[in-house]
């Protein structure tokens, strides 16, 4: 399939094959018809695999559908991510696809002074791409109008849910018309996905790529054994004797980030800087472009701030410290392998993470080579010590929560959940968190009904019930 075909405008095909794509991916092929139809989506994808511009391309084509006459704050689409840098990943994509249309976007999360943002709005925007607190933030000062949103989009909403932002979704939508399109993307189809989804959408269409557990065929992977003291050796000579110019390198905790980066620069001469929730939005975006550029060759991320790092051919990804939670080393390990590119994940395991290295093996149904190197052979006199809960963290306006998904040894989670900050609104502006019913009527312009499309759509509880029978006859087979 061509990108010709998907009921695209030659605008949006200009721009596409400017950038040196002619074929769409999986996710694109199946989403980009029916989003273009107005139809509700609920879509999981692997990280990689191009699900950003699955929903850009269409809102865009959608945006030149209609020219409706907009209010003062009003806005047309709303895209909300977990983080900063994935708003502005999307941000970017809006920017290098919509580059031959006519229309105002702008990205929204905090980090940054809230005045700018506030003037940006009330001079008329059509896409805003915003993170949930800030936006609400703005919301209940009055700053924002939603009563004109025709299409909301939900990026990455399962680590959405993680961060506790469940309940800043539901202020903001009940802040909405009841009658727009919703498109819901999601690495896993989770209960509390499936939950949510039934709230929010009507009828959606069902794109599923890749199951949650699944990683990227292309990327190999390797574990190598060390004690926890020597992990920062390992790691420099590593770096050093593979020659890798550009590394990802993951770790729980801010403070491990700095550390490790602190200890590279240091003791190994190696350029590295850290990107996480307690550095100021300058800093990470800083941080992330000399990355790019090649002017830094090791980024050092946490979980929750890597969401959002997009870099091409990115060839190396070092999980310095293992994740508690099994999802989380697939969609770390997916900074790499990018659109069909090779790419290698390396783990430095000590004796204390053996159970979530089991717990991770168990999740994605594959062994991970083991590799032991005589120099840094564990000592076995060392015991296993507890592993505290590092995950999420971070200031409320950076898009940021504590996501508190706790998990225990062998990586299960807990139901804990943070609850979101009641933030009271200003005395002189109460918050609205009722839709305005005075929406200026928007004239579409009528368009043959896409057959592809027509293909694809079905009844969205029917496929997740096949869904959950197909995983428990699975689970019954073992």
């Amino acid at each position: 399939m061509k990108f010709t075909e998907l009921g695209l405008g030659e605008s949006l095909l200009k721009a596409v094959k400017e950038q040196g794509y002619t074929e769409p991916t999986p996710i694109q092929a199946q989403a980009i018809p029916v989003v273009i139809e107005g139809r509700d989506v609920l879509a999981a994808a692997q990280t990689g695999t191009g699900k950003t511009a699955g929903f850009t391309l269409p809102l865009l084509e959608r945006l030149s559908e209609t020219n409706p006459h907009m209010k003062k704050k009003q806005i047309r689409v709303l895209v909300l991510t977990p983080t900063r840098e994935l708003a502005a990943q999307v941000a970017d994509s809006i920017a290098t696809y919509g580059k031959y249309m006519s229309y105002k976007s702008m990205v929204i999360f905090g980090g940054v002074g809230i005045n700018p943002q506030f003037a940006a709005i009330k001079k008329g925007v059509d896409i805003v791409i915003a993170t949930p607190g800030r936006l609400l933030d703005i919301a209940s000062q009055d700053g924002i109008d939603f009563s004109a949103v025709e299409t909301l989009v939900l990026d990455e909403a399962d680590r959405m849910l993680d961060m506790g932002f469940i309940h800043d979704i539901k202020k903001l939508m009940a802040m909405m018309p009841k009658k727009k399109q919703t498109l819901l993307f999601s690495a896993t189809f989770s209960r509390e996905i499936k939950t949510l989804a039934s709230g929010l959408l009507k009828d959606p269409v069902l794109v599923e790529v890749a199951r949650e557990n699944s990683t990227a065929g292309k990327i190999s992977q390797v574990v190598y054994p060390v004690d926890k003291s020597r992990k920062r050796e390992l790691l420099a000579q590593l770096i050093k004797a593979n020659d890798w110019k550009q590394v990802l390198v993951f770790t729980r905790t801010k403070h491990g980030a700095n550390k490790v980066c602190k200890q590279l620069e240091e003791y190994s001469g190696i350029k590295a800087a850290a990107i996480h929730g307690n550095k100021s939005q300058g800093a990470r975006t800083k941080a992330l472009a000399d990355f790019k550029a090649g002017n830094v060759q090791v980024l050092v991320a946490t979980d929750i701030a890597a969401r959002g790092i997009d870099i091409d051919q990115l060839p190396h990804v070092v999980n310095f410290e293992l994740p508690n939670v099994p999802e989380d080393y697939v969609h770390r390990i997916g900074r790499t392998g990018r659109a069909g590119m090779a790419g290698e994940a390396v783990s430095l395991v000590c004796i204390d993470e053996h159970e979530l290295l089991r717990a991770i093996e168990k999740f994605t149904k594959s062994s991970i080579k083991k590799v032991d190197l005589e120099a840094f052979k564990p000592d076995p006199s060392i015991g296993a010590e507890p592993i505290q809960n590092g995950r999420g963290g971070g200031k409320r306006g950076g898009g940021q929560r504590n996501g508190n998904r706790n998990a225990n040894a062998n990586g299960s989670r807990s139901n804990s959940r943070n609850n979101s900050r009641n933030k009271k609104p200003s005395k002189n502006k109460p918050e609205n968190n009722k839709p305005d019913n005075d929406k200026t009527p928007v004239e579409k312009k009528k368009k043959p009904r896409n057959p592809h499309a027509e293909k694809i759509g079905s009844n969205l509880q029917a496929k997740l019930d096949k869904l959950d029978k197909k995983s428990n006859n699975n689970n019954r087979r073992k």
